[in-house]
């Protein structure tokens, strides 16, 4: 699966090292470039680089303090509870329970056969077993802009902890933690394969996932990355035992577990689709995250700030836990364009110290006011991989009206939220430019992304991916200018 580069690297060596004449030899090169081209290399062979790096690469990992370090292992635990407390919301707002509105805000625009199929009672306890939030560290402590129950990014992270480990840096959760952290997931001894599904729609995060399957097979697992094409469905007439199977690089195997790397929206573009749910529905095969589109909607921070919520939050999750995850989770709103009475507000949203009833007035907020981002919440192509995010304070403000009330036009088929934007702090980091084979050096903002893996109610941290991006970018996320690194545990 390694892939074989046309032309290799620039051959690195320290910025300050005078150039070779054309008759003397090239310099030996530093430590610093000796490491950016071992990882180079290993990303090479992992299958993630080609001859042109997709990011850049940082000859050291992403430093932690030991109190950043303590507060993300104690975030995972407090994530889980979250997860768990908010299906029991939906659950419980569908039986009366809670407020009726907490399901018809996250049901909005959803199919009503996917919901039905997710609200069955063999899938009422299922959790998404993957947590990934977005993390920015900031100059007075630690801020989630969203979680992700489908993270990517699972072999990227992998891959570099394993290259960085390989060169004796201390990482946290190892340089194998995040194949055996996934590996958690599916040692339950059925008979059958782990099959990764990954769709056309995320076919950009194929290659990690072949890396991620091709690790877990060395660790003793039958796991194989496959499209939805490879999936084939069988049954039994005599006993009405429904089967599932996957044509894989080492022939056709039965499924025991499938890892879904698809968006539920994307449902209806997937082939077999709907013999997978099927199968699942059965109890034939067990598949993570389940289909359960409540639990991948960026509107639930709006709902751990709602006031009306407050003592279910503090009843589920604990005093301490809520009042943490409250401080960590910006304020968020959900952008709801239904009248509201004359004497309501919208809960602790205020403009030039006033208090706001209806969503337009916003859209006359200066730039200096408008001091947050707008998202969908889920379900849509433009949920994912910050594809729809809009800062208010990066554009004028006649795009930030029109923006605005995109969004106000778009509740009933995709709520977006607003959410306080909070600026990170400031990294400098030092890079390999493959262009002039130099060192360099970038001052950017960085984005933390822990994976957690939870079996049974055991959460284990596996990695932390840091993608540090220039100075100047205000939405946070992979791309070609950004360096992207494990988390280092501190040193000494």
């Amino acid at each position: 699966m390694a892939h074989v580069p046309a032309a290799g690297p620039v051959i690195p060596h320290c910025s300050d090292t005078a150039a070779p004449s054309a008759l003397s030899p090239a310099p030996p090169l530093c430590e610093e470039s000796r490491r950016c081209l071992s990882v180079h290399h290993a990303l090479q062979a992992a299958g993630v680089f080609d001859s042109t790096p997709a990011w850049r690469v940082s000859p050291v990992p992403f430093q932690l303090t030991a109190r950043e370090v303590s507060f993300f292992e104690t975030l995972g635990p407090q994530l889980w509870s979250f997860s768990k407390a908010l299906n029991r919301l939906y659950l419980d707002s569908l039986k009366g329970r809670q407020p009726f509105w907490v399901h018809q805000y996250l049901d909005q625009g959803k199919p009503e056969a996917l919901l039905e199929y997710a609200r069955m009672k063999r899938f009422r306890e299922a959790i998404p077993q993957v947590i990934r939030p977005d993390v920015i560290p900031t100059e007075t402590g630690m801020t989630i802009t969203e979680l992700d129950s489908v993270p990517g990014g699972i072999g990227i992270t992998g891959s570099l902890s394993a290259a960085y480990g390989a060169l004796g840096d201390a990482l946290v959760g190892g340089a194998d933690g995040m194949i055996d952290g996934f590996a958690t997931l599916f040692r339950s001894g059925e008979d059958g394969c782990v099959a990764i599904v990954v769709s056309d729609e995320a076919e950009d995060y194929r290659t990690e996932m072949d890396w991620v399957a091709y690790r877990l097979r060395d660790a003793g697992l039958d796991a194989y990355c496959v499209h939805p094409r490879d999936l084939r469905f069988s049954e039994d007439e005599g006993s009405f035992s429904p089967a599932l199977f996957a044509r894989t690089s080492s022939g056709e195997r039965p499924v025991s577990h499938v890892y879904r790397f698809f968006e539920l929206f994307d449902l209806d573009n997937i082939p077999k689709s709907e013999l997978l749910m099927y199968t699942a529905k059965k109890g034939r095969v067990r598949v993570t995250p389940p289909y359960k589109p409540w639990m991948e909607e960026k509107l639930a921070f709006a709902l751990l700030h709602h006031p009306m919520l407050e003592g279910f939050w503090t009843d589920s999750l604990g005093p301490d836990v809520f009042e943490q995850l409250g401080q960590v989770m910006p304020k968020t709103w959900v952008v709801d364009p239904r009248p509201l009475p004359p004497s309501a507000i919208i809960p602790d949203l205020s403009l030039d110290g006033k208090a706001v009833s209806d969503w337009r007035q916003l859209a006359r907020a200066t730039q200096k006011q408008r001091q947050c981002v707008l998202k969908p919440s889920g379900f849509s192509e433009l949920a994912w991989g910050s594809r729809g995010v809009v800062v208010g304070h990066d554009i004028p403000q006649s795009a930030w009206a029109a923006k605005l009330e995109h969004a106000l036009d778009a509740f009933t088929s995709t709520p977006y939220v607003f959410q306080a934007f909070h600026k990170g702090r400031s990294y400098e980091m030092t890079y390999w430019d493959e262009r002039t084979g130099q060192l360099e050096s970038m001052e950017g903002r960085a984005r933390l992304s822990p994976y957690y893996f939870v079996s049974g109610d055991e959460v284990t941290l596996g990695g932390i991916l840091a993608t540090v991006c220039p100075k100047d970018k205000k939405v946070l996320h992979g791309m070609r200018d950004a360096i992207m690194a494990p988390c280092a545990l501190p040193v000494g």
